[in-house]
């Protein structure tokens, strides 16, 4: 499973990509878990998260939010072990919204049953696409006969394989993405949802979320940047300061791997090897026989 989020032109700031999968880039598999992907869209994390494991975004920031995996009627799940719900994620969009962290927000999803996780949206300017209808399978592509599975979904194969033909300099659409797979090769009917999106779908280009253009605003102020330098000389000084103060670390107290290394072997108890005993009884059974015959075995037993 894979979830990206990303920022596009009309945006101040680049936001991280964040690729959330089973041991991905940014995240191990134990941090890829529902509460923390619907935090990291909503903000609410601690103030300890790292900047890559953070949605950076603000009220002109347009994110793309992509993710493929098992599914079905209104959920999809995450590493086999739990589920998020079209519910939970239509209140994150809106979360989202009320606190001004996106201007516009693609979702593109790819499992079966696809389009019923848009179908709780109520937030604006989102628009949805899946690879599947409700009732529908989402297939597979290309499978790899040396390990026996398939490598890539057929939705997705296709979108790359359209979205590799993109330049920032593209004026292709978001019609031209909707028609990208259709049924004939897709098996399943890809779908969209855009009446949330105030845009017309043929006016929206698709390096506005595709291909990280940042809009550039250019001012004809002066910025003196003096001021900022001995700040950070000074702010410099200061942890130099605090460094020095600090006591020396110190490294803790290790086994004496030495000592257990050259230390004698403990002597382990003499027990008499399991031959000798089997030999023991054996001579025992053959002096008896010899002694008193087999008439007198039922005294031994």
């Amino acid at each position: 499973m894979a979830v990206t989020y990303s920022l596009s032109r009309p945006a101040t700031a680049l936001v991280a990509v964040l690729l959330l999968s089973f041991g991905s880039v940014a995240a191990s598999h134990i941090e890829v878990t529902v509460e923390n992907f619907l935090r990291v869209l909503t903000g609410r994390i601690p103030p300890s998260t790292p900047r890559s494991k953070r949605l950076l975004s603000d009220d002109r920031s347009n994110i793309l939010i992509y993710m493929t995996g098992h599914g079905g009627n209104g959920f999809l799940k995450f590493q086999d072990s739990e589920e998020i719900t079209n519910i939970e994620l239509a209140d994150a969009f809106e979360q989202m919204w009320q606190k001004r962290r996106y201007n516009e927000l693609l979702f593109i999803i790819d499992t079966c049953q696809g389009a019923s996780m848009y179908e709780r949206f109520y937030s604006p300017n989102i628009m949805a696409l899946a690879s599947s209808q409700v009732g529908e399978d989402s297939l597979s592509h290309q499978p790899d006969p040396a390990i026996g599975v398939h490598l890539m979904d057929r939705y997705t194969f296709y979108v790359l394989e359209f979205l590799e033909e993109i330049n920032p300099a593209s004026q292709t659409n978001m019609n031209d993405l909707f028609q990208v797979c259709p049924k004939s090769l897709c098996v399943s009917t890809p779908g969209h949802r855009t009446d949330l999106f105030q845009r017309d779908p043929k006016n929206v280009l698709i390096t506005d979320f595709f291909g990280s253009v940042r809009k550039v605003e250019i001012t004809t102020e002066t910025i003196n940047l003096q001021q900022g330098s001995e700040i950070m000389e000074s702010s410099y000084k200061e942890d130099q300061m605090d460094e020095e103060l600090m006591e020396p670390l110190k490294y803790a107290e290790q086994l004496p791997v030495a000592q257990i290394i050259h230390q004698k072997p403990k002597l382990k108890d003499w027990h008499p090897p399991g031959g000798f005993i089997l030999g023991l009884w054996a001579l025992i059974i053959m002096v008896f026989f010899k002694t008193y015959g087999i008439k007198h075995m039922k005294f031994i037993f």
